[in-house]
């Protein structure tokens, strides 16, 4: 069951890049078949994620949803993210101080350890 988790991870995350992706390649980056492919986006649209399809060359791409899928960022992301929500948060951005705090005060929860942003 793990392993199946981490490719849906992995898959979702693949999809998350702003491009289309053939069975094939999702296949060849994941390691199985396209079959599998197949099943794991059934698995991910029946959680609630607006995986789209177009027969041919195009493939599977990320559609926008009313939820927001996991965010999988590298530390060097993360810290980006973290240096800019603590900057909205001393409202240089109008409107948006109070969200920003509650972001951040996630995303450090999460951070690893050494990589502290102030």
């Amino acid at each position: 069951m793990l392993e199946t988790s981490a490719r849906l991870l992995r898959l979702l995350s693949l999809l998350q890049t702003p491009r289309d992706w053939s069975g094939a390649d999702l296949a060849e980056r994941l390691g199985v078949g396209v079959r599998t492919v197949r099943r794991d986006v059934d698995k991910l649209r029946a959680l609630g994620y607006p995986v789209h399809a177009t027969p041919g060359v195009s493939g599977y791409r990320l559609g926008a949803g009313a939820n927001l899928p996991p965010l999988l960022l590298d530390d060097e992301e993360a810290i980006a993210v973290a240096i800019g929500l603590r900057t909205a948060a001393t409202g240089t951005v109008a409107g948006i101080e109070e969200s920003s705090v509650r972001a951040l005060a996630k995303l450090e929860q999460v951070l690893p350890r050494g990589c502290g942003t102030g």
